[in-house]
């Protein structure tokens, strides 16, 4: 496809009729139009499929229970398109890694199961029992089970999820990289050691009787635009909303509702924000820590006076621990440390803490803006802090907000894809099947690709997922791929992934969200659990485009049942009936009592949770305060000065590696994906013009060289010092090592790079 390539600043408000556009262009564009109407009708709706996209919950209550980009989701999904066997004869694998991400997607749905020649360089129809067979013969050749690696994508349904756990504990490993790893694993952590629950305390409906909601380091206009109804649906009720965001976006400033005809057709919009700052990359801890400070202030100057303080005492007292040596921690913490980190003024911190001094109930929400940097459990664990100064847990219209993407990241991890589980569910798994589950900590994702670079992995099977494309470092990411003796992918479409396979390499069709799901009982409905604890059924209604794709469930049972026989689970009985496999979730996790029963409830059913009702399961039984000190540095084992920190994100035309087009529309990008936004005065300081192409460099300390080139330069709203780009472009420029304390998460949020014009035209891989 062609694209017309520009720069052009976007001046309406996020949604409205260009929302309206972009959705129908999308559905047109998939050569099923009235079938992919009648599926958005389905979308999100009882007796209909959860949206494929991402994880916020469904209020019941909307005609049209879908946005833009779960549009995009949907219709990129459900395409007549196919990618066959005729495809394949006449690709050669080198010749589609020449490709970008965007034409190997649009190419359109995998049909048949297929198996790598590395003689020929082509993938070849293989059928379904010599897949399965394959995969046992190379898992049976293993010295031990910790040579597999089993990798999971959010999109995978609880069923498909909980039955991969399973087959890997009764295999003898715990290694379960997956998706989380990379984006939210800070959340889950920092909540556990501070709450005791690694979810976020709120319901959707909270959002509708807050006062101040303060969003942290996300971009929902994008990401997960059907939070910006319920930001919008609180400012218009009168929540203050206070964003943090290193870059300006149109989402949180003004939103024009879709769904209502006046907007649409008008230029009329609501805000969003009330009040909008710019922290540095990996300031938002210390911009946090300055709040505090400001309002621990007022609270003494108040107590001093003979006046009630600003904190809740009583709760504090009562359910909280550590709060002495916390508030002695932000008293040795300095208006200059607070300043320089955040890149915030105090005027503005002071700001901020007033108006969540005024407000009774308020939410905080965050994603991968918070949680992708070296500090982010601490920077989570200080947002909970603040929550907790004011007793904000246990009380209607307040909370504790993580944002997840995938639609069922959060579920796949209640299902027991988790490298650290807990004993109590090993325990509980260990006893319904009567067998000894591994208790070593697993591999987190990058964990599993160093021990790919060290040899050590025999086996890698990815069910979903694009992790070539998705990790960090790239080519380092697709060497440790390369050297696995087989690697196999369940996807619905061609990516990356495919075309850097191991020794042998298995690409396995299977259906997506909205296609109808026949097994041995008849049609099956899978589960989802959204951001909120809310687990949801959804059951596919299109006819799969090949009777030879297959559900991940399906797959997941055969190559369970060719590896271990059915001695000790009856595999096939279970993909044949997946309410089965709910009674065994049910006999095993807790709070999904009588789970057949609960998926009948409209809209879905509440898992939830201990902290909300304020039973926190830390050691002390309390919830915990955290006394970290600021970082001194984002990059404390660089020995050299960083001129730029640089992020990777999304671009509007994406959702995590799916690139569905090459527009960025609310950032005023067109036809074009390799651009770099960058602060104004920085450019003119370096003597670069807008629109020069650039090269970036990593600066990092172990002697490899991370660089991508020919980035146009983009001014944009964005603080001095740093820069933005979309990835997987950026990718090759995170380096491996670089991750997350007690998280392991990539630091793809503050990358220390360089900037040089380039010397050339970068190859653009646009076909």
């Amino acid at each position: 496809m062609k694209f017309k390539r520009q720069i052009k600043p976007y001046r309406a408000a996020a949604g409205g009729w260009g929302s309206l556009e972009a959705t129908t262009r999308f559905v047109l564009d998939s050569k099923a139009a009235l079938k992919n109407m009648r599926n958005l009708m389905r979308m999100n709706k009882a007796r209909g499929f959860d949206c494929p996209g991402c994880a916020w919950g469904d209020d019941n209550k909307s005609t049209f229970s879908f946005c833009e980009n779960g549009a995009k989701a949907v219709t990129w999904e459900a395409t007549r398109r196919m990618v066959d066997t005729d495809f394949f004869a006449k690709h050669s694998v080198t010749t589609l890694y020449t490709q970008s991400d965007y034409f190997l997607e649009y190419q359109g749905r995998l049909t048949h199961p297929l198996r790598y020649n590395a003689e020929t360089d082509h993938y070849e129809p293989i059928s379904w029992d010599d897949a399965f067979a394959l995969i046992a013969q190379h898992i049976k050749a293993m010295d031990h089970p910790n040579q597999m690696e089993l990798y999971t994508s959010g999109r995978a349904s609880n069923e498909a999820s909980w039955l991969y756990q399973l087959f890997g504990r009764l295999m003898g490993t715990n290694n379960f990289p997956d998706c989380s790893n990379m984006c939210h694993e800070a959340s889950g952590t920092g909540l556990k050691r501070s709450i005791g629950v690694g979810k976020g305390t709120i319901r959707l409906d909270d959002f509708d009787h807050a006062d101040a909601i303060f969003v942290f380091g996300q971009n929902p206009g994008t990401n997960h635009p059907r939070m910006l109804h319920s930001l919008r649906h609180a400012a218009d009720h009168g929540a203050k909303i206070v964003t943090f965001n290193t870059l300006r976006e149109r989402g949180l400033e003004r939103f024009a509702d879709p769904q209502k005809p006046l907007e649409v057709v008008t230029s009329k919009a609501g805000n969003i924000s009330s009040s909008y700052y710019q922290p540095n990359l990996g300031g938002d801890m210390a911009a946090v820590r300055g709040m505090v400070k400001s309002l621990l202030e007022t609270h003494r100057a108040r107590l001093e006076a003979g006046e009630s303080g600003l904190f809740d005492q009583t709760f504090i007292n009562a359910k909280t621990n550590g709060i002495e040596a916390y508030l002695d921690a932000v008293d040795n913490t300095s208006w200059m440390q607070i300043v320089a980190q955040s890149g915030l003024t105090q005027a503005q911190i002071r700001e901020a803490a007033a108006i969540y001094q005024s407000a009774d109930r308020v939410i905080c929400t965050w994603a991968m803006g918070i949680t992708q940097h070296k500090h982010s459990v601490d920077t989570v664990r200080e947002i909970t802090n603040l929550q907790l100064l004011f007793g904000q847990l246990g009380k209607k219209g307040a909370g504790l907000c993580p944002v997840r993407g995938h639609s069922n990241v959060q579920g796949n991890r209640t299902m027991g894809i988790d490298e650290k589980p807990a004993k109590a569910f090993l325990d509980s798994l260990g006893h319904h099947f009567s067998f000894e589950p591994p208790r070593a900590a697993g591999h987190n994702t990058v964990e599993a690709l160093n021990a790919m670079l060290r040899d050590e992995v025999k086996v890698l099977i990815a069910l979903g997922g694009n992790l070539a494309a998705a990790a960090p470092d790239s080519p380092r990411t697709e060497e440790a791929m390369s050297r696995c003796g087989l690697t196999v992918h369940i996807s619905t479409k061609l990516n990356r992934s495919h075309l850097v396979p191991g020794h042998e390499g298995l690409i396995l069709p299977t259906l997506g969200r909205t296609e109808r799901d026949l097994q041995a009982t008849g049609n099956q409905f899978i589960t989802v659990e959204d951001s909120f604890s809310m687990v949801h059924a959804s059951e596919g209604i299109g006819i799969p485009l090949a009777e030879t794709q297959r559900s991940e469930t399906w797959i997941v049972a055969g190559i369970a049942q060719a590896v271990l026989g059915d001695e000790k689970v009856k595999w096939r009985e279970l993909a044949g009936d997946y309410n089965l496999i709910r009674e065994h979730i049910a006999a095993t996790i807790p709070g999904f009592a009588d789970f057949n029963a609960k998926c009948d409830i409209p809209g879905g059913f509440y898992l939830g949770n201990a902290a909300a009702e304020l039973r926190f399961n830390t050691p002390s039984q309390k919830a915990e305060f955290n006394a970290s000190a600021l970082p001194t540095s984002l990059f404390p084992n660089l020995d050299q000065d960083v001129p730029f920190t640089l992020q990777t994100l999304r671009s509007h035309d994406q959702y995590n590696t799916t690139i569905y087009g090459l527009d960025d529309r609310y950032r005023g990008v067109f036809g074009q994906r390799e651009v770099v936004f960058i602060n104004p005065d920085d450019m003119a300081d370096l003597g670069f013009t807008e629109g020069q192409n650039v090269d970036i460099e990593t600066l990092w300390n172990d002697g490899i060289t991370r660089r991508v080139s020919g980035f146009k330069l983009v001014p944009y709203n964005i603080p001095r010092g740093n820069l933005a780009a979309y990835y997987p472009e950026t990718n090759p420029l995170v380096p491996l090592n670089s991750f997350g304390d007690d998280s392991g998460t990539p630091t793809s949020k503050s990358v220390p790079v360089k900037l040089e014009l380039s010397s050339a035209l970068a190859d653009q891989r646009i076909a």
